[in-house]
């Protein structure tokens, strides 16, 4: 499959995706977006894919929506655009891979919304992340508002929402919006040796883990521990492991 908006790399079980529009700062379009859906559901279906993780070519990850695009658009519920925001979030959600968003640079706005759906984010000290909704008067649609007060607290939230100001990379890791923040030159050790690491693990169990902490989050913690203990998973993939654990350990 012939890309052009996003590059796809496969290296050592991981698959890693490129937004590559550099010269917009990799700015989201729809064709851009539909190849991350279609690119996401090849790579369900890969079993030789045990991590995903994105990043952008260039400066950016992602400046987000390319705003040439609401020029001649209305920004209403029914755009099609929204969709596939929507789309390519709930496939990073309900993938069964865990998926690493690397942020190397400029991530605003639709980026930062598409980032939070990630199950885990790495980002450089020089990158720079951002809420512009409120800038550019354009209301949130991919779940900017509810997934930000989720993770920072709706306080900080409402700050960083309410004055568009961008934070860094090392900010972010410290207000637990980014997992982790490293120097730029770092950056894509560090994911491949976090790749790494997973890849060492069950890819059942990592499948089965993912699936309750994604119930978890849309869920009362009441039920999300009812739901924990009726799941049936059926893990096969570490027994021999697990029959000479000591070893293992």
């Amino acid at each position: 499959m012939t890309y052009t908006e996003i590059i796809l790399e496969k290296k050592d079980n991981t698959a890693w995706i490129k937004l590559n529009r550099p010269d917009k700062l990799n700015a989201l379009t729809p064709v851009m977006l539909r190849e991350w859906k279609m690119v996401l559901k090849d790579l369900e279906n890969d079993p030789d894919c045990r991590v995903i993780v994105v990043t952008g070519e260039g400066r950016a990850f992602s400046a987000g929506v390319d705003l040439d695009f609401f020029k001649n658009d209305k920004v209403e519920p029914g755009n099609p655009f929204h969709a596939l925001g929507m789309e390519v979030m709930n496939l990073l959600e309900s993938s069964t891979k865990p998926n690493i968003a690397m942020v190397n640079g400029y991530c605003f706005t639709g980026a930062m919304e598409l980032m939070m759906a990630f199950d885990l984010i790495v980002a450089a000290d020089e990158a720079r992340i951002g809420d512009t909704h409120t800038k550019w008067g354009i209301p949130p649609k991919w779940g900017m508002t509810q997934r930000l007060q989720n993770v920072v607290g709706v306080r900080k939230a409402k700050e960083l929402s309410f004055t568009a100001e961008a934070i860094s990379g090392k900010e972010a890791e410290r207000i637990g919006l980014v997992n982790k923040a490293v120097p730029l030159a770092d950056l894509k050790k560090t994911v491949e040796e976090m790749a790494g690491k997973i890849i060492k693990n069950s890819a059942q169990g990592l499948a089965v883990v993912k699936n309750m902490y994604q119930f978890g989050n849309l869920h009362t913690l009441k039920e999300g521990i009812q739901y924990e203990l009726d799941y049936d998973a059926d893990i096969s993939d570490k027994r021999d492991a697990l029959q000479d654990f000591k070893k293992n350990i």
